[in-house]
């Protein structure tokens, strides 16, 4: 970890382009026989059907999509274009395409409702939207109350009234194109955050944010090199894809594997490991709890060394099974939309079970108070990234149209994430819990993940999500929404409740456990995946 610190000195020049400066470089080295074979892309459908992409393909087919937005939509840079697909190949092109002509990608989740795209297609003043025959309905019932929406591309092999076929265009496309030069500063992407809490916001990100900075997260987070290949289970929709199916992995030089996969299936995940050479795979905390359900030992994952997963904690007892089950740790990180990560658990550490490990070497990361002080080890705080007198180019560059959010994010000298921690004695950081979602019961201040990973260790418990419940005597106490596996499900609901409290009791301190108790089929989720605590809370305190 000291020499990463050491080494980790990026440049940030003047002009990037990450087509022109990564992608392009990478094409250069394929011709020049100095890069391994691996391909760029390789998509696979789950039922045969199967592409495979060197950085060369990809830049042609990149170009031509490039072309196909400037002269059939006649998009000029620094518009914004809308992006839902879901995970084919088209989706990689557009992300490319958009890089090369200066157009700010804004993508969307398959997951959202005509009513959300209506509020992103208003916020944004989207020009384009590209999206396929499942979404285009209902950008239809939202596109007559946005003005700025002059093109619609459907990517389908079927045509639609209204709308431009993106496939039919990408087969005339000439793949001569001239990447327009970009400021480091200027704005490639927006990304509307999954809003655990208020309606979600659109972050600006600038071409050396993600292009440059999410090389720490490449290098030494997920300890990518050319040869390996990689699986990112994100949806399309959502930040962790650019973070983890196109920057990290392709600074690197390395392949970017993708299942199509519509649902989200574990038994589709075993099979891919164990099929095909993926070496470092990536999912998000959830996906793990289901996997530790499984047992793993008719497989065998012969190229995996390297697991990872971010998005939310993950539960100390899962990162244990799933190392009894495949020998194999998992590397936890800590990022926002707005940041690239600011805490992980690099190669060569040690690993703290339920930590998020130590600071990105590109932030100064720290825990402070209300009133922007620095807490010493032990103390529960703010978690922050020191801004001033300098600030990072690897954050984003603002709320969109929003300077009073943007301006809300500042406390004295530092970018405040909105995330409650401490950092202990080895300086290793710890998540409480996001500043809202902490409880506090007769004076005792409760994080919801300590709780919510004493739950999981029992083995009735698939997940659980820990909220405040209203009490007249201690003001507010702990509730826990409780998904209990099918062994278990049948099971007297008082009995069940009394046996998770006791055990709770012996787990963790005993002022934690849940006094209150609801056992549900599932928890409410944001569109990536992370639990809706706001939402079981609002409801407690509507009650």
């Amino acid at each position: 970890y000291e020499a990463i610190k050491q080494q980790y000195r990026p440049e940030v020049p003047e002009y990037f382009n990450f087509a022109r400066d990564v992608l392009d470089r990478w094409t250069d080295m394929e011709k020049e026989g100095k890069k391994s074979k691996n391909p760029a892309l390789w998509w696979v459908d789950g039922a045969g059907g199967e592409v495979r992409w060197s950085f060369e393909e990809l830049g042609v087919l990149s170009r031509k999509v490039a072309n196909v937005l400037s002269d059939a939509c006649g998009l000029q840079q620094g518009d914004r274009v809308i992006l839902i697909l879901p995970r084919i190949p088209e989706w990689w092109l557009v992300n490319v395409a958009c890089m090369r002509t200066g157009y700010v990608l804004i993508p969307g989740t398959q997951q959202l409702t005509a009513k959300d795209i209506l509020h992103r297609l208003q916020k944004s003043k989207a020009k384009c939207i590209i999206t396929d025959d499942t979404v285009a309905p209902a950008v239809d019932s939202a596109g007559a109350e946005c003005q700025s929406l002059k093109f619609k591309l459907l990517v389908s092999e079927g045509h639609r009234e209204g709308w431009m076929n993106f496939k039919d265009l990408l087969k005339n496309a000439p793949s001569d194109h001239q990447c327009v030069t970009t400021k480091c500063q200027d704005p490639m992407a927006i990304y509307f955050t999954s809003g655990t809490s208020g309606s979600p916001k659109m972050v600006e990100h600038s071409h050396s944010s993600y292009g440059i900075g999410l090389t720490v997260s490449g290098r030494y987070w997920l300890d990518l090199t050319s040869s390996d290949t990689f699986w990112n289970t994100s949806d399309t929709g959502w930040a962790k894809s650019a973070w983890s199916s196109i920057f990290s992995p392709w600074i690197q030089g390395a392949c970017v594997f993708v299942h199509k996969m519509p649902h989200f299936d574990p038994s589709i995940v075993f099979e891919c490991l164990s099929r095909f050479p993926i070496t470092v795979f990536c999912s998000p905390p959830t996906a793990y709890r289901m996997f530790v359900q499984h047992n793993l030992s008719s497989y065998k994952f012969k190229s995996l060394r390297h697991c990872v997963s971010a998005g939310e904690p993950i539960n100390p007892d899962v990162m244990e099974e799933w190392k009894a089950q495949t020998g194999l740790d998992i590397h936890e990180g800590y990022g926002q939309t707005e940041t690239v990560l600011i805490c992980g658990n690099f190669k060569g550490m040690k690993i703290k079970p339920g930590s998020m490990g130590k600071p990105s070497p590109g932030y100064d990361v720290k825990i402070i108070d209300e009133n922007g002080n620095i807490l010493p080890p032990g103390k529960e705080g703010d978690i922050a990234i020191r801004v001033k007198p300098t600030r990072s180019l690897f954050l984003f560059t603002c709320y969109a149209e929003d300077p009073e959010k943007t301006e809300a994010t500042m406390r004295a000298d530092f970018y405040v994430t909105g995330d409650r921690g401490f950092m202990d004695e080895d300086g290793y950081f710890w998540f409480v819990g996001r500043a809202d979602d902490v409880i506090n019961s007769a004076g005792y201040r409760i994080g919801p993940f300590e709780v919510e990973s004493a739950l999981v260790e029992h083995p009735a418990v698939v997940e659980s999500a820990v909220v405040s419940s209203p009490d007249p005597i201690r003001g507010e106490v702990v509730k826990a929404f409780v998904v209990l596996t099918s062994d278990y499900a049948s099971h007297d609901p008082k009995k069940m409740m009394k046996e998770l409290q006791d055990h709770v009791k012996k787990v963790t301190a005993p002022y934690k456990y849940p006094r209150k108790m609801e056992f549900v089929r599932q928890l409410p989720k944001t569109v990536s995946g992370k639990i809706r605590r706001n939402e079981l809370r609002r409801k407690e305190w509507k009650k």
